[in-house]
């Protein structure tokens, strides 16, 4: 017989004291780790509800993950394979990683290279892109200043760097009139070399009819999410970006990056601010199901402190399981043998 058993810790990591998220500032971030045994074999996920974004907080995630690995046990005894379905976002990503690592189906490689983040201070960007080797992709995060002024920059940053490419994302923060009014500072001859601009606009028909007007290329972010969503194929539209915790299980994500493919899309896997745990575990991902695509991973930076799991190079100090300042087992359990 083998013996399973589980454990989950809680971990808060201050981050950037200027990192706003939906008009809220986000100075802690907290999360859970989940691990699964069998026997020799270990399964680890994070799972970490990003505030303002996922429907559900730390706290109903731990409750409804604590249930269901309740109800695996008892599924598994009986030989019945367990949905992740109908469980929290964050929940049933964080699981079914666990579960993949358990199994072996999770490669060790992962895609550690990044398309460089801006959250507004252009000179931050120049430095990390003048460090950068291969292709040049950066990110800017847009729809936090005026329209204008946004503008300005990503034209500023294609006419300064001519192997450039961007991504850019607006959180669906624009009206129609102001996304006109951002893409009125775009040079016509530099748009191409925009790979996409994520959700420029509150509703999806004004975003595709923005990037019909204009030729700047649209990503779906948000407009993965709503309800009854499916993925087609539309004029200008040419990636979509998968934030796992905030999309599903690692299954649900690996089918969107099927279609995508199928029609033609970039599919990208990005990062909802988790630590340097989830964020090498998404590496290894991208570097699984989607090799030929740069991830958007660079929010490392945010963070005080990495935890268990290193980022290659980066320079914060890593924290451990008995670092209990900032981490902390909440529940373990024996469940039975298998």
């Amino acid at each position: 017989m083998t013996q399973r058993a589980y454990e989950i810790y809680r971990y808060r990591i201050p981050v950037d004291s200027q990192v706003v998220l939906r008009n809220r500032f986000l100075k802690v971030r907290e999360g859970l780790l989940v691990k699964v045994q069998c026997g020799e074999n270990i399964g680890w996920g994070e799972i970490a509800p990003l505030p303002g974004f996922s429907q559900e907080n730390v706290e109903e995630a731990l409750c409804q993950t604590l249930v269901w690995l309740k109800n695996w046990n008892q599924a598994r005894s009986e030989n019945l394979i367990l949905s992740l379905d109908n469980l929290y976002p964050s929940v049933a990503f964080g699981l079914s990683c666990a579960l993949t690592e358990l199994s072996g189906y999770l490669q060790e490689e992962g895609n550690y290279q990044t398309a460089p983040l801006c959250y507004g201070d252009p000179d931050e960007l120049f430095h990390k892109l003048e460090n950068t080797t291969g292709e040049k992709v950066g990110k800017i995060k847009v729809g936090l200043y005026e329209a204008n002024r946004d503008g300005m920059i990503v034209n500023m940053f294609l006419e300064a760097i001519p192997d450039l490419k961007l991504r850019l994302d607006a959180n669906r923060a624009w009206t129609p009139e102001k996304a006109q009014l951002f893409a009125k500072y775009i040079k016509p001859e530099f748009r191409q070399r925009i790979q996409f601009l994520e959700e420029p606009c509150k509703k999806p028909e004004d975003s595709l009819a923005f990037a019909k007007s204009t030729g700047i290329a649209i990503a779906w972010d948000e407009t993965l999410r709503d309800p009854g969503f499916q993925l087609i194929p539309e004029n200008q539209l040419s990636a979509i970006v998968i934030k796992p915790t905030l999309v599903g299980s690692l299954q649900k994500c690996i089918a969107l990056i099927q279609t995508a493919n199928r029609l033609g899309m970039q599919a990208i896997i990005s990062s909802s601010i988790e630590s340097s745990f989830g964020l090498t575990q998404l590496a290894r991902i991208s570097a699984q199901y989607t090799p030929d695509t740069i991830p958007g991973l660079d929010t490392l930076g945010l963070m005080e402190y990495q935890l268990i799991r290193q980022w290659p190079n980066a320079p914060q100090p890593v924290l451990n399981l008995d670092d209990r300042e900032f981490i902390e087992c909440i529940a373990s359990g024996v469940l039975s043998h298998a």
